[in-house]
Parts: structure tokens; C-alpha cells; sequence
């Protein structure tokens, strides 16, 4: 039987989820217990996670329609943790680019898609938890960053939303909060993959209570 809060037959989906963080992520979740689907674009990638016994989805989360589709498919979702972004900037003010701007945008827009989708399951979910990466520079924006730290706030600030429509919801049907959402903050992601990893993991032992989302820096 499903013990609330713990990971043991939660159902979590790796959106983006085909980088070096996201196999730290898949390992760190199914150690616990948790069916662990992995969705990505990329066959050659996915192929990695379904070898090592993961459950793949093949997905462009830049596609809306597609994410309706398939994510609304699930039976059930307990876990939705979007591994999208890059960096890119440099060159001060001037040297913000549309070209750097879309390809942000593109991450922020697989978050919204994702969570859209997601949410029918995630708010029916006994222990929903959602999580992003976020970066520390949004507390102290510079100008070669600026693109890349716009898109990062407006993340940070679509997650609150999500935190809050957990505890709106809860409200509204007069029960316990039972989801709520993180966001990871880190100076670069890189060499940090199984820090972020064993902090998704552990995301089921707190309770959900929080109106907004929990941030936690990762050193």
C-alpha cells in the first residue's frame, strides 16, 4: 500500500529529462521506490534510460498539443520535475539577442505546457510534488545574463502559481494540502547532478503545506 509521503509507487515524470541531471534524478527516485518516466525528443538518448529499465516517453515539450496528449494519457502523476534550460548570454545589454530570447523562451514554455497538462493528475495526486531549476543569479541579475535571468524569474514565478493553485484547491474542496512545488537554485548545474538529485528525492519527506513554492540553494 502507498504510504503518504514516501516515494514508494509514486509515479514521477522527468520532463526534459535526458541530461546527466535527469539520469542522476531517474536513479536517485526509483532507489526510493518511484516509477520513474523519462521524456525527452531525442530516440538516441531515451534509448539509455529505457535500457537501463526506465519508462520513456518521446516528446517535444516545445509542443503543446503534444504535451496535452500525452501527459493527459497518464492513469496517474505524483511527481513532475521539468529539466529544461541552458545558458545563454554575454555581451552586456546590447548583446541580448532574440535568437539567445527564443531559445530561453522555448524552456520557459515546456514548464507551462508540462504543468497544464500535469495538473488534473498532479492536483488528484495523494503527494504531488513539483520542482524546477532555477539559478542563483536571479538574485542578483547582471547584464550579460539578462535574457537568461528573465527567463529564470518568470519560471520561479509560474511555479508560486503552481504552489498556489495546490493550496488554492485545497481550500476549495476543504481539505489537507496535499501538493506543493520547490525551486532548486544553483550557482551551474554542472557537477552538481547528484546534489539536485538526492534533493528531488528527498521532496516526499516534508509535508505539503506551503501556500508558495520552498526555494533551497544548492551550494
Amino acid at each position: 500500500m502507498t504510504i503518504r509521503g514516501t516515494l514508494e509507487e509514486r509515479q514521477v515524470l522527468l520532463a526534459g529529462g535526458t541530461s546527466e541531471a535527469g539520469w542522476a534524478c531517474a536513479h536517485a527516485l526509483r532507489s526510493r521506490g518511484a516509477r520513474v518516466i523519462v521524456a525527452g525528443r531525442s530516440p538516441e538518448k531515451l534509448a539509455r534510460f529505457a535500457d537501463s529499465g526506465f519508462l520513456t516517453m518521446e516528446l517535444d515539450l516545445a509542443d503543446a498539443a503534444a504535451v496535452d496528449e500525452q501527459i493527459g494519457a497518464l492513469s496517474s502523476l505524483d511527481g513532475l520535475i521539468p529539466l529544461v534550460g541552458g545558458w545563454r548570454g554575454g555581451g552586456g545589454i546590447s548583446g541580448q539577442s532574440d535568437e539567445d530570447w527564443a531559445f530561453l523562451s522555448t524552456a520557459l514554455s515546456t514548464v507551462r505546457h508540462t504543468c497544464r497538462a500535469a495538473w488534473p493528475l498532479l492536483d488528484a495526486s495523494p503527494a504531488a510534488r513539483v520542482a524546477v531549476v532555477s539559478s542563483v543569479q536571479v538574485t542578483r541579475p547582471r547584464a550579460g545574463g539578462a535574457n537568461y535571468v528573465a527567463m529564470k524569474a518568470a519560471t520561479e514565478a509560474w511555479i508560486h502559481a503552481v504552489a498556489h493553485g495546490f493550496s488554492s484547491a485545497a481550500r476549495a474542496h476543504q481539505r489537507a494540502q496535499t501538493g506543493s512545488c520547490t525551486i532548486f537554485r544553483v550557482d551551474q548545474l554542472a557537477g552538481r547532478e547528484q546534489a539536485l538529485a538526492d534533493a528531488v528525492a528527498a521532496l516526499w519527506d516534508t509535508p505539503a503545506a506551503d501556500a508558495s513554492a520552498r526555494i533551497e540553494t544548492l551550494a
